[in-house]
C-alpha cells in the first residue's frame, strides 16, 4: 500500500477538488491510499485587491513547493490559478474530466437587475464583459471564498454576484445559481472548470498511475487555453478570456480581449484539429493582440505601477 500525500489550498473548494482526485486515484488503483496536506498560500493571506500584488502563482507557489520539497507527492490546483510557465521539476501529470466552465449569476437574473444595480466580482475579465453589455450596472469588488461571498450576497452588500459554475457545483451549491451566462457574452478564464494535477517529474511510477484519472478531452482544451494565455501576455491587469471545447473531432476556440471599462471588446472564434490545440490557442492570442494593441499597451502601463513584474493574473472562482 502506498500513501499519496496531496498538497492543496486549505479552502473548502480546494479541499473538495483535491479529495475528488484522491478518490478517483484510489478507485483506479486499490493499492493507493491518500491524505491531504492543506496549505495557506500568499494569495489566501492577501486582504487587498490581488492585481496590486501580482497574480502570478499567488495561489499555487506554496502548494508546488510542498511537492518539490518532498512533503507531498501531488499538487491539485484549479487550473486557472496555474501560471502558464512550467515549474522546473514538476509536470502536469493529469487533467481530470472538466466541470462546466461557464460563469454563473447569483442573486438576481441579469434581465431583472435595475439600472445601477450592484454586481459583485473582483475579476477584471468578468467586470469588463459585464460592462460591455450592461454599462448601467455598478461593479463592486467582491473577494473571499465561496461561502464568504454567498454571505455577503445574503446580507445585501450586492444585488447579484458572478462566480464560476464549476466551483458551485463541486460544493453542491448549484441551487444558488439564478442564471448561467452564455460564453459568447461572458467568456470564461483560461482553465476554468479544469483541475491541474502536478507531480515531480522524477516520480514516473506515480505519473503512470495518474493516467487513470486524466481525461484527454479536458487536457486538450486546457492545452489550447494555456497556450492562449502564454502567447497573449499582458499580465494580471488584462481582461481576457478563452474557452476551448472539443466537439467530436473539432476543437473550437473562442477568446476575448476587452477594455477595463467595457468600452472596447474584441472576440475571436477559431476551430481546427485537436492535435493543433496549442497552435489554435496561439492563433487566437495573435488575432487579439493585433485587434487590441492599444488594450495591451494600457495593461502594460498599469502593470508598470506598484505591481511591476507581475505575471498572468487569476481571479476568484
Amino acid at each position: 500500500m502506498r500513501e499519496i500525500v496531496i498538497a492543496t489550498r486549505a479552502s473548502p473548494l480546494a479541499r473538495a477538488q483535491a479529495l475528488s482526485v484522491g478518490e478517483a486515484l484510489a478507485r483506479a488503483e486499490p493499492r493507493i491510499s491518500y491524505r491531504l496536506l492543506p496549505l495557506t498560500t500568499r494569495g489566501d493571506r492577501i486582504k487587498g485587491e490581488l492585481p496590486r500584488f501580482g497574480g502570478k502563482g499567488l495561489f499555487v507557489r506554496e502548494v508546488q513547493e510542498a511537492v518539490l520539497q518532498g512533503k507531498a507527492d501531488l499538487a491539485v490546483h484549479s487550473a486557472k490559478d496555474l501560471p502558464s510557465e512550467p515549474i522546473p521539476g514538476l509536470v502536469l501529470a493529469a487533467v481530470p474530466p472538466r466541470e462546466d466552465p461557464r460563469d454563473a449569476l447569483l442573486g438576481t437574473p441579469l434581465a431583472e437587475l435595475p439600472r445601477g444595480a450592484r454586481v459583485g466580482t473582483s475579476s477584471l475579465r468578468r467586470a469588463s464583459q459585464l460592462k460591455a453589455f450592461r454599462s448601467d450596472l455598478t461593479v463592486i469588488p467582491f473577494r473571499g471564498n465561496v461561502d464568504t461571498r454567498l454571505a455577503k450576497l445574503a446580507r445585501g452588500e450586492v444585488d447579484a454576484a458572478i462566480m464560476a459554475l464549476a466551483g458551485l457545483r463541486r460544493l453542491g451549491l448549484e441551487a444558488e445559481v439564478v442564471e448561467v451566462l452564455d460564453p459568447h457574452l461572458m467568456t470564461p478564464a483560461p482553465g476554468q472548470g479544469c483541475l491541474a494535477v502536478e507531480a515531480r517529474e522524477a516520480d514516473q511510477e506515480l505519473i503512470a498511475l495518474l493516467e487513470a484519472v486524466s481525461d484527454q478531452a479536458a487536457r486538450t482544451e486546457l492545452e489550447a487555453e494555456r497556450a492562449f494565455l502564454q502567447a497573449l501576455g499582458g499580465g494580471c491587469f488584462l481582461p481576457a478570456g478563452c474557452l476551448a471545447r472539443l466537439e467530436g473531432q473539432i476543437l473550437q476556440v473562442q477568446a476575448v480581449l476587452a477594455a477595463v471599462d467595457g468600452s472596447e471588446v474584441h472576440r475571436v472564434f477559431l476551430q481546427g484539429d485537436p492535435s493543433e490545440a496549442s497552435t489554435l490557442g496561439r492563433r487566437a492570442a495573435a488575432a487579439l493582440r493585433a485587434a487590441g494593441a492599444s488594450l495591451l499597451e494600457g495593461a502594460r502601463a498599469r502593470e508598470a505601477g506598484p505591481a511591476a513584474g507581475a505575471g498572468p493574473g487569476r481571479e476568484e472562482h
